[in-house]
């Protein structure tokens, strides 16, 4: 950090601290029924307000509490808040996405780093100017043991973002086994985020790896450039929350009590089939695969068995090629002539403007208006 008090960076600073607390503040008074999700969101955002705290009073020797507080507490703060913020977005989207998912005992192993941390300042006694390399008393040994907590605070919430990005990815694919109508704001923005943060932390990684080999004033503009951006993140982790988190469709693990079958039986194919064809479940907006399960009385492990390994596709898929048909048959029928575009998608099972011309033009290669218009003209041709 620059040693200037109160400079711009600083203020940057300032304002991270002040809004994640701010933040954390309204979503504890945020009425939701996501309780485990909205817990992690504001631990996720007082992790964040800590160690933009921490930042700030080990690396700015204009900016200081007390002496005791700054030299011993510090550090520990430090750990606590960089090795926390990790864990704590990962659980916020677990928590978020997956129906079932609670906290357990073996998720304490998760505070293992942070443990480690704690053991490895008390045992060596390390304290502020220890971290920042300024020990008077400071061994190779010492020496070692800080280069190795720099490098954990590094390296662990980086990979916390490859887990959470991997998190939103299957998310992502499970709804589309589950679910026949998907709005790809909210997985999209939560896709974002995410990424986002696993940039910000790979950044971080990338500056502290660099510091070996660039000189010490850009390894400083490097540094707080990453201020900059978790100041954005933090601003685009709050509105996404506000705005989505409410809406965000859950996922539910596939119920297993035995092994599903290579290939699926004669008579489950047909079930669905019949469900399909003749009862023609497809023109139901919102169907979900659970569902759908009972109302053609078949397990929903088997019919997702009979879509994926039949069909070779998954639900959200199957679903909409079967309403483009639809769609498909309501364009050329004269008796629907008047029906305009929206009418056929809604009447074809489409709940989305968006996801119905998607569709229809990535499985047909036209626009329904262009399909309209081309079977229009053979009609009149033919006539």
């Amino acid at each position: 950090m620059e040693a200037y008090i109160f400079n711009f960076h600083d203020v940057v600073l300032f304002m991270t601290i002040i809004e994640c607390i701010m933040l954390a503040l309204f979503q504890w008074a945020l009425p939701t029924g996501r309780h485990l999700s909205s817990n992690m969101l504001i631990a996720f955002l007082l992790s964040t307000s800590i160690h933009s705290a921490c930042v700030l009073l080990l690396w700015n020797d204009m900016v200081h509490t007390t002496d005791f507080f700054d030299l011993k507490i510090i550090p520990y703060l430090l750990m606590l808040a960089t090795l926390l913020k990790g864990p704590a977005l990962y659980f916020y989207v677990a928590s978020l996405t997956e129906q079932e998912f609670k906290l357990k005992r073996s998720h304490l192993l998760h505070l293992a780093p942070l443990g480690i941390a704690w053991a490895l300042l008390l045992a060596f006694g390390l304290d502020s100017d220890a971290l920042r390399w300024r020990g008077e008393t400071q061994t190779d040994t010492s020496t070692a043991v800080v280069n190795f907590l720099w490098h954990s605070t590094k390296v662990i919430p980086f990979l916390y973002g490859l887990a959470s990005v991997y998190l939103v990815r299957r998310y992502y694919q499970s709804l589309k086994d589950q679910y026949s109508s998907i709005s790809t704001s909210e997985p999209g923005w939560l896709s974002v985020l995410t990424i986002g943060f696993l940039l910000s932390w790979g950044f971080s990684l990338f500056v502290h790896i660099s510091a070996q080999f660039v000189s010490e004033q850009m390894s400083n503009y490097l540094g707080i450039s990453e201020n900059y951006v978790i100041f954005v993140l933090i601003n685009g982790l709050f509105a996404y929350s506000a705005a989505y988190a409410h809406r965000v469709l859950t996922t539910k693990p596939m119920a297993v009590k035995e092994p599903a079958p290579e290939q699926p039986d004669d008579s489950a194919i047909n079930k669905v089939r019949q469900g399909m064809e003749r009862d023609r479940l497809y023109l139901e907006q919102n169907l979900n695969i659970e569902e759908f399960s009972n109302r053609i009385d078949l397990p929903v492990r088997d019919v997702s068995g009979v879509i994926n390994k039949h069909f070779g596709t998954n639900f959200f898929e199957f679903m909409n090629s079967y309403r483009v048909e639809e769609a498909k048959r309501l364009l050329t029928d004269p008796a629907h002539s008047n029906m305009t575009i929206l009418d056929i998608l809604l009447e074809a099972g489409f709940n989305s403007k968006s996801a119905f011309h998607r569709f229809f033009k990535r499985l047909v290669g036209m626009s329904p208006s262009e399909y309209r218009k081309q079977a229009s003209g053979a009609v009149n041709g033919e006539g």
